[in-house]
């Protein structure tokens, strides 16, 4: 299939957005732009049929045949002349075993090489023989689309039922926002609470856009939007006065090789037992064993662990109304959440990580990153690296934790089983956790510098035994009657079980 009989006739050069030119400028040979898929399926995924389904319904979304160009007037998508799919969708293999650590070999070096370019910047990998069935790696440059936008994109390459006849769907852009799956009830179950969070805490979303600041389009709009407001003056003053990181083995001078590893899933309807026994959300289960298993790590390898210590996560927050999910591009904000990695006990653990989840709720952080971000993506490229290096010496991960649907899916009629994404780090920040829901089991993923973990699976393994301490405590609270740190502390102990 030839693209020019897979994409519309117009619009073959346009500019690129501000915030879309940030990230394209972000690139370099220490921490590559791309937001990393792995997907396993149970059955065999043969490649003309992956093949199928990428020009049927990857495709329809005319973005991913372009390349970024830069030329006089700025940087432009421009639509690929000499499109060849053969050279998107690639076969390989694993060596020796073909297993889980092999797998995890081929994630890095795959996120370790750059893309092309030359050409539209995505590629799927698939491995056709991976333990009885297949494995896809994914990669797309984060300048085509955030990861909301491209959790849309993939969802719409799936199905609920193992049989369903694959059909070229309608070209989508950007002014069109009729580019859905033609179930959209999936994406709907899985951004729900993710709109709620835009539109009640954030006191955005579809209020700001109603207000005709188009963001998307116009984001230095966003500082207009608030910039007489005492709240956001007091947010810019606060992120000029946030101190950089704490010095730890997770901070520090960056390579090219990176390394990525994965945990086996937690039930999801345990995580959300403990929460609501322990007076928490989800959100705050998984975060306190994140930095429980960073503590345990750094004790392990002999480092000081003062109880202070603080790992600074930048954690992306969507704020792209519902109505808004199926465009490409990047609209989402950061918040800065400082793990309390340096908290033995892990009830006061997670009791501070909700305190200072509740203190983000009502920040206006996520706005004002989106709005800097837009802003110097539209200015010299001289402009943005002093906001980068700001940005990224306040934190030492990049950290997301996403809700996925809680059905199992197909695609190409092969059941997808496992999947975790990673979002790129951006200037001298060297590790991402990433944590995504689906099928009601909770996936674990860790990426690192090779410079500062040479083995991600030392951390990422820690992570269900965080969770465990925290299903204990949860079992052994008396009934109707809420569990103290102390208690806590002192029934673990006559366990013999370390409190962190």
């Amino acid at each position: 299939m030839i693209l020019d009989s897979l994409m519309p006739k117009k619009k073959h050069s346009e500019h690129i957005s501000g915030i879309d030119t940030a990230w394209l400028r972000m690139e370099r040979p220490t921490n590559l732009m791309m937001i990393t898929g792995v997907m396993i399926f149970s059955e065999r995924l043969p490649y003309e049929r992956l093949r199928e389904v990428v020009e049927s319904r990857f495709l329809k979304y005319w973005r991913f045949g372009q390349r970024a160009v830069q030329k006089a007037a700025g940087p432009f998508w421009e639509t690929d002349p000499h499109f060849d799919i053969g050279r998107h969708v690639l076969r390989t293999a694993l060596p020796g075993r073909a297993d889980k650590e092999e797998l995890e070999h081929l994630a890095s070096d795959l996120m370790s090489t750059p893309l092309d370019f030359s050409k539209p910047m995505w590629q799927f990998h698939l491995v056709e023989d991976y333990q009885g069935g297949s494995a896809v790696i994914l990669r797309i440059h984060h300048s085509y689309a955030d990861g909301i936008a491209l959790i849309h994109v993939l969802l719409s390459l799936t199905d609920r039922a193992p049989q369903v006849a694959l059909k070229a769907l309608k070209h989508h852009h950007e002014e069109d926002d009729e580019g859905h799956h033609e179930d959209a009830g999936i994406f709907r179950r899985f951004f729900d609470p993710v709109d709620k969070v835009v539109n009640t805490t954030l006191k955005l979303g579809r209020g700001l856009v109603g207000e005709g600041v188009d963001i998307v389009q116009h984001p230095t709009h966003a500082l207009d939007y608030a910039r007489n407001g005492a709240r956001l003056a007091a947010e810019v003053a606060r992120l000029a006065l946030m101190s950089d990181d704490s010095k730890t083995r997770f901070k520090g001078d960056l390579g090219v090789s990176k390394r990525v590893a994965w945990a086996e899933p937690l039930n999801l309807h345990e995580v959300k037992t403990v929460g609501k026994a322990l007076g928490g959300s989800v959100n705050d289960v998984l975060l306190a064993s994140v930095a429980g298993a960073l503590r345990d790590y750094l004790i392990e390898q002999g480092d000081a662990v003062p109880e202070n210590l603080q790992v600074r996560a930048v954690i992306p927050v969507n704020l792209r109304p519902l109505e808004k999910a199926s465009r490409l591009g990047n609209f989402f904000g950061l918040v800065f959440l400082a793990l309390p990695v340096g908290v033995a006990n892990p009830l006061q653990r997670l009791y501070e990580v909700r305190r200072r989840m509740n203190e983000l709720k009502e920040s206006y952080q996520p706005i004002l990153a989106l709005g800097l971000l837009g802003a110097v993506g539209m200015g010299p490229n001289l402009l943005q690296q002093p906001l980068l290096d700001l940005l990224s010496n306040k934190a030492s991960a990049v950290m997301t934790n996403v809700p996925g649907p809680s059905e199992p899916l197909y695609l190409g009629g092969a059941r997808l089983s496992e999947m975790m994404f990673w979002v790129p780090q951006s200037g001298q920040i060297g590790m991402g956790v990433s944590i995504l829901s689906y099928n009601n089991r909770v996936h674990f993923g860790l990426v690192a510098d090779r410079k500062l973990v040479d083995d991600p699976a030392a951390i990422i393994r820690r992570f269900p035994g965080e969770f465990e301490k925290l299903l204990f405590i949860t079992l052994m609270s008396p009934w109707g009657q809420e569990l103290n740190a102390l208690q806590v502390e002192h029934s673990l102990k006559s366990l013999g079980k370390p409190a962190g």
